[in-house]
């Protein structure tokens, strides 16, 4: 990336600016560590009245401001400009530098100090080091505000997911307070199942949601030992067979064997757990799920395939980002955090892996979990 600095210059000699101008005409600050190139364009001023103006017109990023200048004094310069430019970075260039002229710029803003007669090295030094705060600075409030942008993205989604479970359940709650589906003990016990469905919705949300946080901010405990990956996944099918055998869905694990690996047992159940659950939920009654394990040089591939509605590519392309779900006529019944999948993309890529998808609609999808068998030692 490349960054161009505007440099102010303040000096009523006409030899100091032009010398300042020429040294910096072609220099090029790498600051390879940020990834960022900086070069500079120059603004000539020779009076103090004159950088204000300029400061006010041009909104220079640096200004290289002699102390001692015909009329205001290049004190009285820094005192008025910071109190506008929070951003702006002065260096104070003087003749007569002393212990006392340093303190009280220092207290007024001032970034750094050049004392006449510099070098073209020594200027690039400072414009070096000037440069460098200023891009990090810039990058830093470049950060913050993202942050800020992702948290009201974040709030204002979680806001959204919540809000029609509530609705859903505050009205069920009015039927069943005001009597109004009738003497029908039947209709009032289908209220209490569908308000039981959406807690629960609610429920597998805010778990997602604790998962995901505990990813991201490095806090989750992590236990890494030897467990088999056909095991666990042997053990997730058990734990969706319920909800598969009530609607006739045969799930096999096509594979077998053991295949060993360094891993935090409950990540690996959270990855498993999510595939399995989409893979039964997205099915069509009398469907099947296949899974299957296989050995790829020192990583395990493993991939969930099922029968059901099946994917568009632009759905596809969409599916791993955080609170998407994809909704259609054919899933609108279908209760969903939008979390899974990109919970379970973050913790394959923890194991040096991805998580992939391809679809076809109508016809299924299949899963894919890539996971490096010793991406971590053991603790």
């Amino acid at each position: 990336m490349k960054e161009l600095l505007k440099v102010l210059i303040v000096d009523d000699e006409l030899g100091m600016r032009l010398a300042v101008e020429r040294a910096l005409r072609n220099y090029i600050v790498s600051l390879n560590d940020l990834d960022v190139e900086v070069g500079f364009t120059v603004i000539q001023t020779a009076t103090g009245e004159q950088a204000l103006s300029c400061v006010a017109s041009e909104h220079p990023d640096i200004v290289l401001l002699d102390h001692k200048l015909p009329g205001i004094s290049g004190i009285d310069v820094l005192r008025e400009i910071q109190d506008d430019n929070a951003d702006l970075l002065t260096i104070m260039i003087t003749a007569y530098a002393s212990l006392g002229m340093a303190i009280q710029a220092t207290k007024l803003g001032a970034f750094d100090f050049l004392a006449k007669p510099f070098t073209p090295d020594e200027l690039k030094s400072a414009l070096r080091k000037a440069s460098r705060h200023f891009v990090i600075q810039k990058q830093a409030r470049q950060l913050a505000e993202e942050k800020r942008r992702i948290r009201f993205q974040f709030l204002t989604v979680l806001a959204h997911e919540l809000k029609a479970p509530l609705a859903a359940i505050e009205g069920y709650l009015f039927i069943l307070r005001d009597r109004l589906a009738g003497d029908d003990p039947a209709a009032y016990d289908r209220i209490v199942e569908r308000s039981l469905t959406r807690i629960e919705g609610m429920r597998k949300l805010i778990f997602d949601l604790l998962d995901l946080t505990r990813i991201e901010s490095g806090q989750k405990k992590r236990e890494l030992a030897k467990i088999d990956l056909a095991e666990s996944i042997q053990m997730g099918i058990e734990t969706v067979l319920p909800a598969a055998n009530e609607r006739k869905i045969i799930v096999t694990l096509q594979t077998p064997g053991s295949f060993p690996l360094i891993a935090d047992r409950g990540e690996i159940e959270i990855i498993i757990n999510n595939l399995l659950s989409n893979a039964v939920k997205y099915n069509r009654d009398g469907g099947r799920v296949d899974v299957r394990v296989e050995e790829r040089g020192s990583q395990l591939v493993f991939s969930v395939s099922d029968t059901g509605i099946g994917l568009t590519r632009e759905e596809c392309a969409r599916l791993f980002g955080e609170f998407v779900r994809i909704k259609n006529e054919k899933t609108t019944h279908i209760l969903g955090s939008g979390l899974g999948l990109s919970i379970v993309r973050r913790l394959a890529r923890l194991y040096g892996g991805d998580a992939t998808v391809t679809s076809k609609p109508e016809v299924g999808s299949t899963f894919t979990v890539t996971l490096e068998r010793e991406s971590a030692p053991i603790a």
